[in-house]
């Protein structure tokens, strides 16, 4: 209550405040019949009793005549509610303001929704009014929470271990690689500053420039159009080290989560579990897997390699082919016919892939289409290697090995969001699981031409110290030092150790990027003059929070976010602007035809 005028918050008053004279101000969130209203702050709640003596009879009118979420004063004595009229859920519960004298700050009009958690409410209107909607407990909670985080990381990285908190421009110019970035015209005609997807290369040439140890909660900009949970702009703990290894960036983010963590979410013990890529996609058949539950995939190759069947034997003739399979427990129990179809349904549409699967009945014998192909024994082997148990099913796919484990990985998160929906406790929502993933392939081949090569990472990502000889012979078969921080299934922070020589920057980005140095000649010249070795990474921080919080959404933690398509809808961004105020930029709009006509009428 410092440096403000009420005497105590709506959510602090307790029975050893009984007999006290208060001055409480905030909203009104209920009024009952002029006898009583409840006010509410950023803290909580209080009851406040409307006096009914003819004294007091302009209090009252003015009291029960105000709009629920008027913004009132009040000062009034602290009384114990009368037995019996207690309430144990609210932390003011067993006491009550008796009013005596109140003043209306601001009347409020009729509201576009009532400002409860319960209410439901689209989220267009939400966002529209969000100023409204961050009057809500839980936004109020979800951001001060996050606030909390913030500033015991900064304790925990320039107070208990030496970072410089380093702000860097928000101009810059185009990065090659990654993600698509936004442009800002300048006054020189034709050319464009462009919004940093991440402070990159600042925070390289911090190292360059000897500060040693930076951190910066640095806003980030990536034009990714409507991509569902993604934000236009968005927040990193972004973090560089000089003369650090990979060990020593893991070491130093488990101690700033572990010393940052809120105390409410439990605790979390290090160090965190790791897996290299390879390990994850062919367990999990992603990059960021959720080791909350099993149903691993299993590889099922050496078992089925002896049969007759002909998808089977096709699959295992060529190099990267494979067999393998997930069990779901339970599933004759808990899924349907129509789930079954669902999910080799989105196999097949979203990576191409057959999927067959087999049931184990309660008589132990196996129902599928494969089991005429398949002898007593193969049978049995099939059951042991699957740990397979009555009304289990299995979904098996053969194929490309990349194709299948990915395939089977996404029919893994979809089968257990169906057991959890039909009642099957399997991902303990109160549960953090956090994993280092490792050794990812320095380069992959690009979607829309898979004879070019394109970073995995970013073209700054340093080869694995025994891949270095081939980045010059096989670059496809070089592992990076690239290391993805997964919590519960979601990418949370992604870092590498960086290239300091620019001889190799100089290989990757012309020889096996195909890109033009140029673009990137003062990263290039800051290496030739002394450039350490270092390394860092960022963290998701909107990401991080929202699991934190198991909000749905990373918009319901950040105060004013975008819509889908990456809109202000509050205050209608993007908008249009005038031809004169765009002269100086040497920019006119080209309007499609069917929006000329459309200005014309």
């Amino acid at each position: 209550n410092s440096f403000v005028v009420r005497t105590n918050t709506c959510g602090e008053l307790r029975s050893s405040h009984v007999g006290q004279k208060v001055t409480l101000y905030g909203w009104i969130q209920y009024q009952r019949q002029g006898l009583f209203l409840v006010l509410r702050d950023f803290q909580g709640l209080t009851q406040i009793i409307i006096p009914q003596d003819e004294a007091h009879s302009h209090v009252k009118k003015l009291l029960s005549n105000a709009p629920v979420e008027s913004v009132v004063r009040v000062t009034g004595i602290v009384s114990p509610r009368p037995p019996g009229q207690e309430n144990p859920k609210m932390p003011t519960g067993d006491i009550e303001v008796k009013a005596e004298t109140a003043e209306i700050l601001n009347f409020c009009k009729k509201l576009p929704f009532e400002i409860k958690d319960f209410i439901k409410k689209s989220e267009a209107l939400r966002m529209q009014y969000r100023y409204l909607d961050l009057r809500s407990f839980q936004l109020q909670h979800n951001l001060r929470l996050r606030s909390r985080v913030v500033m015991r990381m900064r304790e925990y990285l320039c107070n208990l271990h030496g970072f410089v908190d380093v702000e860097t421009p928000t101009l810059f110019k185009r990065t090659p690689g990654g993600a698509k970035e936004f442009l800002v015209p300048s006054r020189e005609a034709g050319k464009f500053y462009s919004l940093p997807q991440s402070p990159q290369q600042f925070k390289q040439l911090l190292m360059v420039g000897g500060l040693d140890r930076y951190f910066q909660v640095a806003r980030c900009y990536r034009d990714e159009g409507s991509r569902p949970d993604r934000q236009p702009e968005f927040t990193q703990i972004d973090i560089e080290m000089s003369f650090v290894d990979q060990a020593g960036i893991q070491r130093l983010i488990e101690g700033l989560l572990q010393y940052s963590w809120p105390e409410e979410r439990g605790s979390i013990s290090t160090p965190f579990s790791s897996m290299t890529y390879e390990e994850a996609l062919a367990e999990y058949g992603t990059d960021k897997p959720d080791t909350r539950f099993g149903m691993k995939i299993m590889d099922i190759s050496d078992v089925l390699r002896l049969s007759d069947i002909q998808f089977v034997q096709n699959a295992l003739s060529y190099p990267c082919g494979t067999v393998r399979a997930i069990c779901i427990p339970q599933g004759v129990r808990y899924l349907k016919n129509k789930d079954l179809e669902s999910l080799k349904e989105s196999a097949k549409s979203e990576f191409n892939q057959e999927i067959m699967d087999i049931i184990r009945r309660p008589d132990g014998s196996l129902k599928s289409l494969l089991t005429k192909f398949l002898g007593e024994k193969q049978q049995l082997e099939l059951i042991q290697a699957l740990n397979m148990q009555v009304d289990d099913v299995v979904l098996l796919a053969a194929g490309e090995h990349k194709r299948v484990c990915s395939a089977l990985g996404s029919l893994r998160l979809l089968s257990a969001s169906l057991l959890e929906a039909a009642g099957l406790a399997l991902r303990d929502p109160t549960a953090f699981h956090f994993l280092w993933v490792v050794d990812f392939p320095l380069f992959l081949p690009k979607a829309e031409n898979p004879t070019e090569l394109e970073s995995a990472h970013h073209p700054f990502t340093a080869p694995h110290p025994s891949d270095a000889g081939l980045l010059y012979s096989e670059p496809t078969k070089v592992r990076s030092q690239h290391y993805d921080l997964v919590l519960n299934g979601n990418e949370i922070g992604g870092g590498s150790i960086r290239i300091h020589s620019a001889e190799q920057q100089r290989f990757v980005l012309e020889k096996v990027l195909k890109e033009d140095s140029e673009v990137l000649s003062h990263l290039l010249e800051a290496l030739e003059l002394g450039a350490p070795p270092h390394g860092g990474i960022a963290l998701g921080l909107d990401r991080l929070i929202s699991l934190i919080v198991d909000a749905p959404s990373i918009r319901d933690v950040i105060a004013f976010p975008k819509s889908f398509r990456g809109r202000d809808l509050m205050a209608n961004a993007p908008d249009f602007v005038t031809p004169e105020e765009l002269e100086p930029y040497h920019i006119q709009v080209s309007w499609p035809l069917e929006e000329k006509e459309a200005k014309k009428n």
